[in-house]
């Protein structure tokens, strides 16, 4: 894993990255963190998440995504469904989606550049230690990219 700092959805928009991958909980509402930015500069990406069933756990481990062309570039925005809601006490990230979506990506995307932030820590109140192993096993032989936010 590299890491990087900056502002993610800048860099892919810059053609840093080809996929940007990010957590999103399973009620169709990207409405804070990255994922609210992702809906308000990439709709097409919160269009993808409305195409899911709301509040289904089913959801839980797979992926919706949106390729976009921005400034003559192809971008693909992944939603990893890594977390059922956002509400309540304690970690609400499922380590196990975490692994079925980042597989998903290596499976449909692979040998693209990736970029994501740190996956299921913030609001979904993750282990970044334990989610950094699962993101290295999963990516293994890619060229991905952790983005640590600095505006």
């Amino acid at each position: 894993m590299k890491v990087t700092r900056g502002d993610l959805v800048k860099l892919a928009l810059e053609g840093r990255f080809d996929v940007i991958v990010h957590g999103c909980n399973c009620q169709c509402v990207m409405g804070a963190g990255i994922a609210k930015t992702i809906k308000q500069t990439v709709p097409e990406a919160y269009k993808a998440d409305l195409a899911t069933l709301k509040g289904s756990r089913g959801k839980l481990g797979s992926i919706s995504a949106a390729t976009v062309t921005r400034g003559g570039r192809h971008i693909t925005v992944v939603n990893g469904y890594t977390q059922f809601h956002w509400r309540g006490a304690g970690v609400l990230v499922d380590y196990d989606a975490v692994r079925a979506v980042m597989a998903e990506v290596k499976t449909r995307f692979g040998g693209c550049r990736f970029g994501y932030p740190k996956i299921g820590t913030g609001l979904a109140k993750g282990d970044w230690s334990v989610i950094a192993e699962i993101i290295d096993l999963e990516l293994a032989g890619e060229d991905h990219t952790l983005v640590e936010f600095t505006p």
